[in-house]
């Protein structure tokens, strides 16, 4: 069982990754306004109704939305940069070399390094193989004669969910990967 529910605003957007506890807490409480996805996630199983003799139950979707409006945009906001979603994001590629390695052997690299005030964002880092990092040192690319293979970019809002959700659903990975931008990494 996935323990994670996608938490959408009315219009589709996403919000959040939630646990099973919230998304039962927003059945409980009518906050939800549709769900998408195969088969519930999980069935909850209440107490009896002794009038009815019943037993109360809860199927939980494994993509919710919330009614109301949210109260920011989320398209305005720039996702958190980690090691794990930028290797992801590059899809453990080195930015200079092309070869594709195990997570363990890739580091964040600085295009600007850090040394020059590179800042730590999504279009200054990519994924690099410790021989390449090393090789480049504090230089800039070109200065280093190292040309990128591919240019670092801010993920879009479901990429971001994509890249923050590693053990994803099917049908939510389904979900997300049919809105996603045209030429992102992820298709």
């Amino acid at each position: 069982m996935h323990p994670h529910v996608l938490q959408l605003d009315i219009q589709g957007t996403p919000q959040a990754w939630i646990s099973l506890e919230q998304a039962v807490l927003h059945y409980a409480t009518g906050s939800v306004a549709w769900e998408d996805g195969d088969l519930p996630l999980a069935t909850l199983r209440g107490g009896f109704n002794v009038a009815r003799g019943v037993q109360s139950r809860i199927e939980v979707a494994p993509i919710i939305a919330l009614r109301g409006a949210s109260k920011i945009n989320l398209f305005d906001v720039i996702p958190s940069v980690t090691k794990s979603k930028l290797l992801r994001r590059d899809r453990y590629t080195c930015a200079y070399c092309a070869g594709v390695f195990h997570e363990r052997e890739l580091q964040c690299e600085h295009v600007l390094p850090e040394s020059r005030g590179g800042p730590w964002t999504w279009t200054n880092l990519v994924s690099a193989c410790a021989v390449c990092n090393n090789r480049k040192a504090a230089r800039t690319p070109e200065e280093a004669g190292m040309p990128l293979v591919y240019l670092p970019y801010v993920p879009s809002r479901y990429e971001n969910f994509l890249l923050e959700g590693r053990n994803i659903r099917a049908d939510v990975h389904e979900w997300l990967a049919k809105r996603l931008p045209k030429g992102s990494r992820l298709q």
